[in-house]
């Protein structure tokens, strides 16, 4: 239990000062639990990464729940959901309701800072995996067709295509007599294979009887939504503007505002769930709703996480998996450096100013070791401080 809390404790903190969207999410993730804990090596955390890549949902959240798992069982993955979307879900929340109502543009030098520390933190998390990662000129090479193949056609489907072509490679450079050391498998497949089956079962289920009742109807939606969504929170956006805002249960001046506020806040941007459920003209709404919604897009998330990992933990430790779980690896640096690129680099840097920002934030976190939820901070307040000429 105390594994529990610790995990908890340790989202909850990151819940709260994680700015940045998926991407930084992962530079701040490794931080923690790499460099600072030593619960993963880069190579555990890029195996989960990369299996968290070909689930449907919030990315970054999976990553989450699943080194919380390992860390401490179901509970764990459970106490790192919770802690990591609570405070972004009461934020969301709130907004919708009207207990608090943020004006982005009196923020905007805040935000700006934030978005500068972010591209700080996931360049070192970008530069620290690559030397673990790729060490060698092929997984380089890797690595940069990666990133070129994202950059050129950026979309869920290339990240896919880059990610099995990788594990393809990587598979085909080993005999299948090759044996690599791994770390033991654990898990029960039984139990696996049983929250693959409810995942299954409630995508085929929900849609037939949300005709019955409004708050099974607005199950059905986001828990479709969580299922089938690839690409994260960017992407989960605009489809619940189709799901919602087509047919009426929410304004479109309303979802615009809790989009942008999405963007705004620290943590996982699928807690504009709540939002939207606390916002909606049609009952269940308020906070029910928002709860309602919250819990719904997140389940499959979760049962996805609880049914693959053990799986993945047994499969992984095949050599030509292994093999090509190595190549995937190298891909996932491509990927993560595509993205520091487009769209951290790009929506963050405007000038030479924040370029030095951004380099100075870079220097405090690997020269200075200073810890990324006090660079945060203190890039928040420099762009505050300087927002008349940023």
């Amino acid at each position: 239990m105390a594994h529990v809390f610790e995990v908890f404790w340790i989202f909850l903190r990151l819940g709260l000062t994680s700015f940045g969207g998926p991407v930084a999410h992962f530079g701040y993730f490794r931080t923690e639990f790499v460099t600072r804990r030593a619960w993963l090596t880069d190579a555990d955390y890029a195996d989960i990464m990369a299996l968290c890549q070909f689930l449907p949902g919030p990315t970054s959240s999976q990553v989450g729940i699943a080194i919380g798992t390992q860390r401490a069982g179901h509970a764990g993955g459970i106490a790192a959901f919770v802690g990591f979307t609570a405070p972004s879900a009461a934020l969301m929340l709130a907004l919708a309701l009207g207990i608090a109502q943020i004006d982005l543009g009196a923020w905007s030098g805040v935000l700006h800072g934030l978005k500068l520390a972010a591209l700080a933190v996931v360049a070192q998390a970008v530069w620290a995996m690559a030397q673990t990662l790729t060490p060698d000129r092929p997984r380089r090479v890797v690595a940069l067709l990666a990133a070129t193949a994202m950059l050129l056609v950026p979309s869920s489907i290339t990240q896919l295509g880059v990610l099995l072509i990788a594990v393809l490679w990587g598979a085909g450079k080993v005999s299948a007599g090759d044996g690599i050391a791994v770390a033991p498998a654990s898990g029960q497949p039984r139990t696996a294979l049983a929250f693959l089956a409810v995942f299954a079962a409630l995508l085929v289920i929900l849609p037939a009887v949300a005709r019955f009742d409004p708050a099974l109807a607005l199950i059905d939606k986001f828990y479709r939504t969580g299922s089938l969504v690839f690409g994260g929170g960017h992407v989960v956006l605009p489809l619940l503007q189709a799901e919602l805002v087509a047919t009426g249960w929410i304004g479109a001046d309303t979802f615009l505002a809790g989009y942008g506020a999405a963007q705004a806040v620290p943590g996982p941007l699928f807690t504009f769930a709540a939002f939207a459920g606390a916002a909606q003209t049609v009952a269940p709404h308020g906070v029910a709703g928002g709860l309602i919604a919250l819990l719904a897009v997140y389940i499959p998330a979760i049962l996805l996480v609880f049914g693959t990992l053990p799986l993945w933990q047994r499969w992984k430790t095949l050599p030509r998996l292994r093999a090509g779980l190595d190549g995937a690896n190298a891909a996932v640096v491509g990927l993560l450096l595509a993205a520091l690129y487009d769209p951290v680099f790009t929506s963050a840097v405007t000038g030479p100013r924040d370029l030095a920002l951004a380099l100075a934030a870079l220097a405090l976190l690997t020269l200075a070791r200073t810890p990324p939820w006090l660079v945060v901070g203190m890039l928040g307040l420099a762009g505050w401080l300087l927002s008349p000429w940023l």
